[in-house]
């Protein structure tokens, strides 16, 4: 069944829409969000390539590290990233931080902490929570693991959304 959307726009606008962006400020917005944010889908794909270029930041306690982090990801808890970050990484090398999931702004903190010593960076949305749920592989005190995708994820295959997998890489469908 195909909807076909009116190309009027109705007489009366919901209030939803009474206080809404221009055209170029939207724009504007919604580049600078992609500036600032990545997904797990996006950075999974980035570190399977040979030379991403960028270091991947668990920016959460030592207990959540060892409970499970992201294969390849350094161990930097936020509180200590204006003392060490200088020491472990590189002046100037792009970063990517996590915390533990939406719910939590540990990665904006640690994301502002990196741009403070001039670091590119963004922040993984979905954090180590959607890294789990998206079924990607991860590392614990024990050893790796890895769960099955999470349907409402909508990256498994046989997802709500049917998440497509190329290259054996499991993508988004939005």
């Amino acid at each position: 069944m195909t909807e076909t959307i009116s190309s009027t726009p109705p007489a009366v606008v919901s209030a939803l829409f009474e206080h809404v962006a221009d055209r170029d400020a939207a724009i504007a917005h919604f580049r600078g969000r992609l500036g600032f944010e990545s997904d797990v889908s996006d950075v999974a794909a980035a570190l399977a390539e040979a030379d991403h270029g960028f270091v991947l930041v668990d920016t959460r306690s030592d207990a959540a590290w060892a409970q499970g982090h992201v294969p390849g990801a350094v161990h930097l808890p936020g509180r200590r990233i204006a003392v060490e970050a200088a020491a472990r990484i590189p002046a100037g090398t792009p970063v990517v931080v996590y915390c533990w999931g939406p719910g939590c702004n540990g990665a904006t903190r640690a994301a502002l902490e990196f741009a403070l010593l001039g670091h590119p960076v963004k922040e993984m949305l979905g954090g180590f929570e959607y890294w789990v749920r998206e079924g990607f592989a991860y590392d614990t005190a024990d050893g790796a693991a890895q769960l099955a995708p999470d349907a409402l994820t909508n990256v498994a295959a046989a997802g709500l959304g049917g998440g497509a997998v190329a290259d054996g890489a499991i993508t988004c469908s939005c």
